[in-house]
């Protein structure tokens, strides 16, 4: 009776530590819920992934009102040299290197040498296809030297509500490890 009693009150603790957490996006009307979750072990984790998503939406949203001002962004001074950063592939068009905040074991940036007028995916013309297919092609290349070529992902966020931090367009080469869909 003691072992029943144990496991019913174990059961009871449980229970009683469990919450239901529904979010609903701010432009839309789907409600996201996820039912019993452990309470004390998922909520500082809510709570850390809400700050980081926040803070990522707020630098996205201050680098959005500098994004057409022509100022030199932080992968200017890359290909200037100005700041270090670690090469992973370089031609006359475009440069590669590692984030430094990466997100999978291969995480690298690819941006076009020349931004001519190219700070996100949104604002691309015709005449910006030779480049933007060298990018592409940059990223197999990419891929192959750093041995994920089996299977690698290729992300691009085009303006404040995909989250774009540096407006001088990027795509991101990220692989390494099984990725997830959906992606965001």
């Amino acid at each position: 009776m003691a072992a029943g009693t144990s496991f019913l009150s174990r059961q009871c603790i449980a229970t009683t530590t469990r919450t239901l957490v529904t979010a609903k996006s701010k432009h839309s009307s789907y409600h996201f819920s996820t039912f019993l979750l452990p309470l004390r072990t998922h909520s500082r984790r809510l709570t850390i992934r809400a700050g980081i998503t926040n803070n990522e939406e707020v630098a996205a949203k201050a680098a959005a009102s500098d994004a057409d001002s022509g100022a030199p962004t932080i992968f200017d001074k890359i290909i200037s040299k100005e700041i270090p950063s670690n090469i992973v592939y370089e031609d006359d068009k475009v440069l590669a290197f590692r984030d430094i905040n990466p997100q999978a074991p291969v995480h690298v940036l690819i941006i076009p040498k020349l931004r001519d007028g190219l700070t996100e995916l949104g604002k691309a013309e015709a005449r910006h296809g030779e480049i933007l297919g060298q990018l592409l092609y940059a990223a197999k290349i990419v891929a192959e030297k750093e041995g994920i070529v089996e299977g690698f992902r290729v992300v691009i966020n085009s303006g404040a509500s995909a989250c774009q931090s540096v407006y001088h367009l990027h795509l991101h080469v990220l692989g390494g490890r099984q990725m997830k869909w959906p992606p965001g």
